[in-house]
């Protein structure tokens, strides 16, 4: 207990956060195996030396640091179910990752339960031979080229982006397709070295993917600006120009856009886990600034409407985290359906909008200015609300599963 200091009397020593419980109330870290325990805090380790201290200022100067790729790299976590790690420890992964900077989790996210993944799950013996160890060990970078200007959660039924099949001409080499079309908000896309691009066949209107050199003629590429949210991923406008794409770069294993649920239900999953990240990122904070701060003579800890907002923050970030644990044993199952993982996504990022709204309050006006991260954490929050199925959309995806009536189409 921490108590005001009589008149004359010093004040008491501020209480050490580092000697109060952790966020993981529950104690939901020890679910993972020793092994993975370890490699957990091998990464906080990272996070906390290479991240911590400088992701603040690649934030606000809407910079990603290439630098760091090589160490992060050498962490060994490209696509951990991958590497015979639990889906449980692979959703903390990115939970950590974005408890220090959800830049870096979201790149980390689309590079690796994206790209690599899709490499894994659709691409030929051939395209992993050729591809799949550099991009493994970020010595190339990869982006998923989904969504475009005018179509969303509609991409499925409504993508625009078209690519013609060309071929028996004049024989060897004369194997290809021609892309024509428009993405957007594609994270890495002004740097990437490779995307996967998702267009829609001419001759049957098949949804078809390919692996397109970003290097390729036709296309160009332009950073979005002014964004309130994610400032250090580079998300990119990309318009694709008849471009030349040869049919071994074509992904065989992709048939039709319902090839693609398991890669979308495996990144909402991840993003799932982000809002989780959200929510330890704001408690620690929020809760460092109420032992820290001396208002009236004593700790803002001290005043009861304080606590009372700690924890309620602390209640949604361990109720989200429990959902997620539940979904990492599905997943491990193999038996994680859509609207199983609908419900997590929407449900732990309105829990994060509310937590970190709170942790934003509890700080004043400090938490409008990013020197104190809260503002940074706020801001970023907005962006895991929206993406990989708003939360509209995710809830509607819930009702049509609970309700065998459809409200979207």
């Amino acid at each position: 207990m921490i108590s005001a200091a009589a008149p004359g009397q010093q004040a008491p020593a501020a209480t050490s956060v580092e000697s109060l419980p952790t966020a993981d109330f529950f104690g939901f870290e020890s679910l993972l195996s020793e092994q993975e325990q370890r490699k957990l805090a091998e990464l906080r380790e990272f996070l906390a030396a290479e991240i911590a201290p400088f992701a603040t200022e690649w934030w606000n100067n809407a910079e990603f640091p290439a630098h760091i790729l090589p160490k992060l790299a050498a962490l060994e976590l490209s696509a951990p179910a991958q590497r015979g790690y639990s889906h449980l420890f692979a959703g903390l992964v990115i939970a950590e990752m974005t408890r220090v900077d959800t830049s870096i989790a979201t790149f980390f996210l689309v590079h690796h339960d994206l790209f690599v993944e899709s490499l894994y799950g659709f691409g030929s013996e051939e395209q992993k031979a050729r591809l799949l160890d550099d991009a493994a060990n970020l010595r190339t970078t990869g982006a998923f080229a989904l969504t475009e200007p005018e179509h969303g959660s509609d991409v499925a039924g409504g993508m625009e982006t078209r690519a013609r099949r060309v071929s028996g001409l004049t024989g060897e080499g004369d194997d290809y397709w021609i892309l024509n079309g428009a993405k957007r908000w594609i994270g890495n896309g002004t740097f990437c070295d490779y995307m996967l691009v998702w267009a829609r066949d001419e001759a049957d209107g098949a949804i078809r993917g390919f692996i397109v050199d970003a290097a390729l003629p036709g296309v160009s590429r332009s950073r979005i600006e002014h964004k309130i949210a994610l400032r250090t991923v580079q998300n990119a406008d990309i318009v694709f120009r008849d471009v030349r794409v040869a049919e071994a770069d074509r992904f065989a294993g992709v048939g039709s856009f319902e090839d693609t649920n398991e890669l979308l239900r495996g990144s909402r999953i991840m993003v799932a886990w982000q809002a989780v990240g959200q929510q330890l990122a704001a408690f620690d904070v929020a809760r460092q600034h109420a032992v820290e701060r001396q208002q009236f003579g004593r700790p803002l800890a001290k005043f009861q409407l304080i606590q009372q907002q700690l924890v309620t923050m602390l209640g949604n970030a361990v109720a989200s985290m429990g959902m997620m644990v539940r979904i990492a044993q599905l997943q491990q199952d193999g038996t994680a359906d859509m609207a199983q993982v609908a419900l997590a996504k929407s449900y732990t990022s309105a829990r994060m909008r509310e937590t970190v709204a709170m942790g934003r309050s509890m700080l004043g006006g400090n938490g409008i200015v990013t020197d104190y991260r809260m503002a940074k954490i706020f801001a970023d929050a907005e962006a895991i609300y929206t993406y990989e199925g708003s939360f509209e959309i995710n809830t509607l995806i819930v009702g049509r599963a609970v309700t065998g009536v459809s409200a979207i189409v």
